[in-house]
């Protein structure tokens, strides 16, 4: 090891010579109460900066070992410490002079929700911080007193006032364990109660802008109706009530602006546990739940959607269908297999970014278009099956279509965002007004035995002959990434709930590619694979041993299918 004497004397004979270096500082260094690593150095000073990282021991941070035993409790501590580094890095971000990225301190910035990262990690050891540094210079030619004053005056107020028990508010941090405790109670509480979600009486639910995830100001508070009102005894929290959304076919209808949405969005997201303040911390839902909708264009690959389409005229076998450009309402289909596939208990849809000619077709329509001249089996008719028969509930979000009335077992009525039930009322309703009952072909749930295969363009011909080449991921946003010269696009993957999520499925995709895809094994042993690696060491073995770097957040099982899916392959 290192001293940090050394790291000093190093960084000062380098001084004034070329930007490259550098690479000198690599290693690691012994601090005050913590050891400095200088994993990798950009190549110049406009390259991506510098990867840095910090360990400390647990007996000098001084956490109570309650607050890392259990995996949840250790999630929300990495995502309290990073934020609060990332509030003293912003003090000093830049303060050093210099061209390009010179004097950059950052690290990964959580929204609103909790998020297993890299830029915070908890061993039995002790706690890694990694973040970035732009290391400065004077056009190419290092500027070291600069780098001086970020590594030895500036990092160390950081990570003293960060990563230290005595140095927070201790009482704002366990009120932040005590809630992530209290939203896995509720999570567990789910499924006891044949529940598919929870909304906490008093919640915020609209955002402050389409661009913002925070609460919008004096909104409507969420209120429980009292025939969905349920009641749970938390273990810090104490007694707290809500709706309670069964499991089923729950419809939530209303007025145009009257919250339908807003509700379905603040669902899909709580399969993540929100921060304090956020108006939705007690928004929680089945961790499984999948938003689903219509994506003209899909790449589809040996899916088998014959529970929803069938007897097309061109005589293609929708048990192992595939297409490069799919339509609306094969999309949708495939998505809902994939989903069942992943392993979804709860679906989630909207109608207006569903397919009108998937979700239903009325009773004028069946006597026009007679059901032997129509391939598609409408969801309207598969979703009460999905439910009995294979315990998959749906959230459907409607506004024009009638018919779902029909097969709900809740119906939700948005009014001026406060929901009422109007189950009972309009179930009297629906027997002035029944539904024309066709035959509806049989429920056969698919099977899929897919062989996930490499896509021959990214491949150079050496890589035919020698085994797949080191591809290049580049992250675009949260929509999507391209690997090698393919691009996946994720804008539809709603659930994703930051950037640094799609830059994880962008290395999982990666390394599927270059290790796993061999023409023999299926895409879910692929998924599964990879999501056990995930659970046993964390996105940390992605790196093949040469260390993971800041900048990545762990994606849930849902949409590692979702990624792999769109990846169009041979």
């Amino acid at each position: 090891m290192n001293t940090s004497t050394q790291l000093q004397t190093t960084l000062r004979s380098i001084h004034r010579k070329s930007y490259p270096a550098y690479k000198s500082l690599k290693g690691a260094y012994q601090f005050d109460r913590y050891v400095l690593s200088i994993d990798h150095v950009q190549g110049d000073p406009f390259a991506s900066p510098s990867h840095i990282s910090v360990k400390i021991l647990h007996k000098d941070a001084g956490f109570p070992a309650s607050y890392y035993e259990k995996k949840i409790n250790k999630i929300t501590l990495c995502d309290y410490l990073t934020r609060q580094f990332e509030q003293q890095v912003n003090h000093y971000t830049f303060r050093a002079k210099g061209s390009g990225k010179s004097g950059l301190i950052s690290v990964s910035h959580c929204g609103q929700e909790v998020l297993e990262r890299t830029a915070c990690e908890i061993t039995a050891k002790g706690i890694t911080a990694r973040f970035f540094i732009g290391f400065p210079a004077n056009g190419r030619t290092i500027n070291a007193p600069e780098l001086e004053k970020i590594l030895f005056e500036f990092l160390p107020v950081c990570v003293h006032k960060a990563f230290f028990y005595k140095s927070l508010n201790v009482k704002h941090l366990e009120q932040a364990i005590f809630l992530a405790e209290d939203q896995e109670y509720i999570r567990a509480q789910l499924a006891k109660r044949s529940l598919a979600a929870f909304v906490a009486d008093g919640a915020v639910l609209p955002r402050e802008s389409g661009i913002s995830s925070r609460p919008m100001k004096n909104s409507v508070p969420f209120q429980s109706p009292e025939t969905l009102r349920v009641s749970m005894e938390l273990p810090h929290k104490g007694n707290i009530t809500g709706m309670g959304v069964p499991t089923g076919i729950t419809l939530i209808v209303g007025g145009g602006y009257h919250g339908k949405s807003t509700l379905l969005n603040a669902l899909e997201l709580g399969v993540y546990n929100h921060i304090a303040g956020d108006g939705r911390e007690y928004v929680i839902t089945d961790d499984s739940a999948l938003k689903l909708r219509s994506e003209d264009g899909r790449f589809v690959k040996d899916v088998d959607i014959s529970l929803f389409i069938n007897d097309l005229p061109n005589k293609k076998d929708t048990r192992c269908f595939s297409t490069e450009d799919a339509s609306g309402s094969t999309s949708q289909a495939a998505g809902i297999i994939e989903g069942i596939e992943a392993g979804s208990r709860l679906l989630l849809l909207d109608e207006d970014t569903s397919a009108t000619n998937f979700m239903v077709r009325d009773s004028f329509m069946q006597k026009v278009i007679r059901r032997e001249k129509e391939p598609i089996t409408p969801f309207l008719e598969r979703a009460g099956d999905l439910f009995e028969k294979c315990g998959i509930s749906t959230v459907l979000v409607a506004g024009s279509s009638g018919a779902f009335f029909h097969i709900a077992h809740t119906i939700i009525q948005m009014d001026n965002y406060r929901p009422v039930d109007i189950t009972a009322s309009t179930k009297e309703l629906c027997k002035e007004y029944p539904l024309t009952q066709g035959d509806v072909p049989a429920f056969v749930m698919p099977q899929s035995h897919r062989i996930m295969t490499r896509h021959e363009a990214s491949r150079s011909s050496r890589a035919r002959q020698d085994g797949p080449e080191r591809l290049k991921v580049k992250v675009h946003g949260r929509d999507g990434f391209s690997l090698g010269k393919q691009e996946i696009d994720l804008r539809y993957i709603e659930q994703l709930a930051d950037t640094e999520q799609t830059a994880a499925l962008g290395l999982l995709l990666r390394y599927a590619v270059e290790h796993l895809v061999d023409g023999k094994r299926t895409l879910s042993e692929i998924v599964l694979y990879l999501d056990g690696q995930l659970k046993k060491a964390g996105l940390s073995f992605l790196s093949e041993g040469s260390g993971i770097s800041c900048g990545y957040a762990m994606p849930r099982i849902q949409e590692i299918y979702s990624c792999f899916n769109r990846y169009r392959r041979s």
